[in-house]
């Protein structure tokens, strides 16, 4: 029997049920669903609905149930449509009348809201205290790597050395970002929406504010209908993931090519490679490749989604069933990326010796000659030119920059920024690629880390 069945004089065709059953993949939250089956209870005793007996019967209930999800010995009822309607059966077969008074001065609409809203902030802080995991293997690596420079790149063509650290902590700074979001997101959804019924609330006295505190949200709704149908939560997450996911492909990428042979910067432990089933010899960073292409999948979730909400009228509509699989996959898929991406970055091994050669490119050291010009009162323009004529002529004739440069009356001067080293040194400037900025950049990186992990600490954590 459905909740709602006295309305109705014949049961759901099959096809319908079908369509319609969300238990297959919403029983995932029955921790969160029954965690905000435990505040409503206590909300109706201060309402004065429920008596302290029936109160405590209900909570035992509810826990027994939850151990019974715990210790997957939960059946379910082939009436049971998604997991509130199972929980609160279970509840109705153990307490009888006491069991069906749970679901007073509530509808499915608040409590679903409810719980994916529980769901959906502990999710956010999982996946941010794992980007902070990952962000400390880089630091780690790059501090394992101290002094290895190897070239930056524009247009995947080389530019300008770089400290191994300086190119990590780019791609820090960006999951850093990602943290930041992650967990603006998680404040901005810390609002209950428990109390709001059906849509327009009760005429039974309830205090949502009461459960709202129970559960650690920071307020109440302030408006019924929105409460009951806002899904902008579900679709501001799965954003942050998708961005989220499109830097960790990004490093994906890059780790594809410094794992070539071609460019051979560095290599992967074998716990973090696989092999071919027909080539002897290969040792292939799939770890890379998946963190590569799973972006596309989170993309396509968020795409989802919004499709879904673009034309709701108000208020709960049954599209807003539509939220779950695209959040659940999304979470679980960049948990996997980011625990495999820590894990293949801490069994990295940079090819130092590799890298500096290719940093070491003599081309590199072009800019240098111009911004020496330009210290001498040379214009950036005409500096530039100077340079780029001199290059132009390296390639036509096939000899080394340095010869020229050694050669020419008015740079020849400039021949010892192609010392080894001596092109980075010269990138001082703040939050600049060479060592005399290290360990600014350092501090400056660590106290951002430690910023965000007591946000992740503080915000939005139940009371």
């Amino acid at each position: 029997m459905t909740l709602w069945s006295g309305r109705f004089s014949s049961s759901m065709d099959a096809t319908l049920w079908d369509l319609s059953e969300s238990y297959s993949f919403d029983h995932v939250l029955y921790h969160h669903d029954i965690m905000g089956s435990k505040a409503h209870v206590r909300g109706l005793e201060v309402a004065g609905l429920l008596n302290s007996e029936e109160v405590t019967a209900l909570l035992g209930a509810l826990e027994d149930i939850e151990a019974e999800f715990d210790r997957g010995v939960f059946v379910r009822s082939g009436s049971d449509e998604d997991i509130h309607t199972a929980i609160e059966r279970r509840a109705t077969e153990m307490l009888g009348e006491t069991g069906a008074k749970i679901h007073t001065a509530r509808s499915r609409n608040d409590q679903i809201a409810t719980t994916m809203r529980l769901f959906t902030r502990e999710a956010l802080g999982d996946v941010a205290s794992l980007v902070l995991e990952f962000v400390e293997a880089l630091r780690r690596l790059g501090e394992a790597n101290e002094d290895a420079v190897l070239p930056g790149y524009t247009h995947l063509q080389r530019a300008q050395p770089v400290l191994l650290s300086h190119h990590l902590d780019a791609h820090a700074w960006a999951l850093l970002r990602d943290v930041d979001r992650l967990l603006d997101a998680r404040r901005r959804l810390n609002v209950s929406p428990l109390g709001a019924g059906a849509l327009a609330g009760t005429s039974l006295g309830i205090d949502p504010a009461f459960s709202a505190g129970l559960l650690g949200f920071r307020e109440a709704f302030a408006n019924s209908m929105d409460a009951v149908s806002d899904r902008d939560f579900v679709a501001e997450a799965l954003f942050d993931v998708a961005l989220l996911g499109v830097h960790l492909s990004r490093m994906g990428e890059e780790l594809v090519l410094w794992t070539s042979a071609e460019f051979n910067f560095a290599s992967l432990g074998d716990e973090y490679t696989t092999g071919s089933s027909m080539l002897p010899q290969k040792k292939n960073s799939d770890v890379a490749e998946l963190a590569r292409a799973k972006a596309g999948r989170l993309i396509g979730n968020l795409t989802s989604l919004l499709v879904v909400l673009k034309g709701l009228p108000l208020s709960y509509n049954r599209d807003l069933q539509e939220d779950k699989e695209p959040l659940f996959d999304s979470i679980r898929q960049v948990r996997l990326v980011l625990a495999a991406l820590t894990g293949a970055y801490s069994s990295l091994e940079f090819h130092a010796d590799v890298a500096a050669t290719a940093a070491s490119d003599s081309y590199l050291v072009a800019i240098d000659l111009a911004e020496g010009l330009v210290r001498e009162g040379v214009p950036f323009r005409q500096a530039h030119e100077r340079v780029g004529q001199l290059v132009a002529e390296a390639l036509v004739l096939g000899v080394p920059l340095v010869d020229l440069v050694q050669a020419s009356d008015d740079l020849a001067r400039f021949a010892d920024l192609f010392e080894p080293g001596a092109s980075l040194v010269h990138r001082s400037s703040p939050g600049a690629s060479g060592p005399l900025a290290r360990s600014i950049q350092r501090d400056r990186l660590g106290s951002e880390v430690e910023r965000l992990r007591g946000r992740l600490t503080l915000e939005g954590a139940p009371a």
